[in-house]
């Protein structure tokens, strides 16, 4: 049934649009051409913060910090096994995944860690990511408190994660 999801919205809003009685293919093109500009407006922010990240993990830098705080985020509660993923996870959601990923097959999926790694993954957020962004589509350059505020709510989701699944683990 998915795979007529898309078709079928298409039809809809082809249909609504006959009813309508706008020109259609006009306002495909009028999309296309506001994604485009949005597309343009973001992507040098996209391609500076993929760069970082990049930099950042081949550098070492990343596996260094890690070493770092893990005794500071083991005091709080969270594995040492999954610094590395809180530390990536604001910055790429895709080293995030991976580094889930790696650490679900060293472990399993339903060993503590993995199911640790699970509701970080899914309580948290690629923090920089969206904030650049939202805020690049919108043209606002001044953040204020919206990155320690992004980040409070990420340390928090990885915080609870690691207490929930070992209460009910």
């Amino acid at each position: 049934m998915t795979e007529y999801a898309v078709p079928i919205v298409l039809l809809l809003a082809s249909a609504l649009t006959l009813r309508k009685k706008e020109n259609t293919y006009n306002l495909l093109i009028d999309g296309a051409g506001e994604g485009l500009k949005l597309l343009a407006a973001i992507l040098p922010t996209l391609v500076v913060l993929m760069t970082a990240v990049t930099m950042l993990r081949e550098s070492g830098a990343v596996e260094w910090l890690s070493g770092l705080t893990a005794p500071i985020f083991s005091f709080m509660g969270i594995p040492p096994e999954t610094v590395l993923l809180v530390l990536i996870r604001p910055l790429s959601g895709s080293a995030a995944l991976a580094i889930g990923a790696d650490l679900m097959a060293q472990y399993g999926v339903d060993s503590q860690i993995g199911r640790t790694v699970a509701v970080m993954l899914g309580s948290t957020e690629t923090t920089f990511y969206t904030i650049s962004v939202y805020f690049g589509a919108a043209g606002i350059s001044k953040t204020r408190y919206t990155v320690p505020a992004a980040l409070i709510a990420d340390l928090t989701g990885f915080l609870v994660a690691s207490w929930v699944t070992r209460l009910l683990g």
